[in-house]
């Protein structure tokens, strides 16, 4: 049984924003006072979680924000995070490098990367997704979608979705086990069909989840979060550059979505630039580690994704 259907989401994402922030603060209050305070802050030093932090202080200033220094993010990121208040810093156990050579490279999407890694090992579930078909055999419709993806099967190197839960989700969770506190996300149900999904099936508030997770700005878009960020003036990384006005929307004038770095995921479906080709030119000497050293080359010149200017 869904929290909300599609209709749900698209009218509460139709919201006014004075509306969302409303909203957003009643589920930063329900979280905080259900667990009698023992929460954080999940904090990238992205627009999102930089929104969601003041949100979360603007009613409970003592809430500590926790950054995972996984190596892979922007350094203006990280700087950001520095310069920013109580911040409790957490490394992963593996760097991006063992990773890689452990598990493989995260490309096109995690859905196919996690069909991929199964598939080369035999999964006869993976097998069948990336074949196009049902469990009896029958073409699925769903599944269609990954057929394309076959071809990188036969890479000469490995695939995988575990990097984020690696690198990302493992830290949060063991701190949240050691401390008790519970995590507050910034991650937006428009992002990707995945975390549409996600928020459908539980809400803002999933306190009935195996690892409970709270998502206050789930309903949120990107335009309410750079607006939030205008009207506020509150300071946010200078990765992003000036908020302007084009055509009637708000954009970024740097970087329009961070993340980690050399994360390959969704890259195919950029326009161009895309995020690696501008990387050259505003961080080379990162763009010239990950493309050379670490091998992200000749991942993109396999599925044909340019990544020079």
């Amino acid at each position: 049984m869904k929290a909300y259907t599609h209709e749900d989401l698209k009218i509460m994402q139709a919201w006014p924003l004075e509306r969302k922030i409303q909203v957003t603060q009643t589920r930063i209050l329900e979280w905080y006072y259900h667990y009698g305070g023992n929460v954080s802050v999940s904090f990238s030093s992205g627009k999102d979680s930089t929104v969601l932090l003041d949100l979360v202080r603007r009613a409970f200033p003592e809430v500590p924000a926790v950054f995972v220094d996984t190596g892979l993010e922007y350094p203006e990121n990280r700087e950001f995070a520095k310069a920013t208040p109580n911040v409790i810093w957490l490394r992963p156990e593996l760097s991006f490098t063992k990773v890689i050579e452990q598990y493989g490279y995260p490309v096109i999407s995690k859905d196919v990367a996690k069909r991929i890694y199964y598939a080369r090992r035999g999964s006869k579930w993976a097998i069948r997704h990336l074949n196009g078909q049902n469990s009896d055999g029958s073409p699925s419709w769903y599944c269609q979608r990954y057929m394309r993806w076959r071809f990188l099967l036969d890479a000469p190197f490995s695939v995988s979705d575990r990097c984020c839960a690696v690198m990302k989700e493992r830290p949060l969770q063991k701190y949240t086990r050691a401390t008790g506190s519970m995590q507050i996300l910034g991650t937006l149900a428009c992002e990707s069909t995945r975390r549409t999904d996600a928020y459908l099936k539980t809400g803002c508030n999933a306190f009935h989840k195996a690892i409970p997770t709270s998502q206050p700005m789930g309903f949120w878009l990107e335009q309410d979060v750079l607006r939030y960020l205008q009207m506020t003036g509150i300071p946010y990384s200078p990765v992003y550059g000036d908020i302007v006005e084009k055509n009637g929307r708000l954009m970024t004038t740097g970087v329009q979505r961070t993340g980690c770095m050399f994360c390959m995921f969704a890259l195919h479906l950029e326009k161009q630039p895309n995020r690696f080709q501008r990387m050259a030119l505003t961080h080379p000497k990162q763009h010239n580690f990950c493309v050379n050293k670490l091998g992200c080359g000749q991942v993109l010149d396999y599925i044909g994704v340019p990544y020079m200017p």
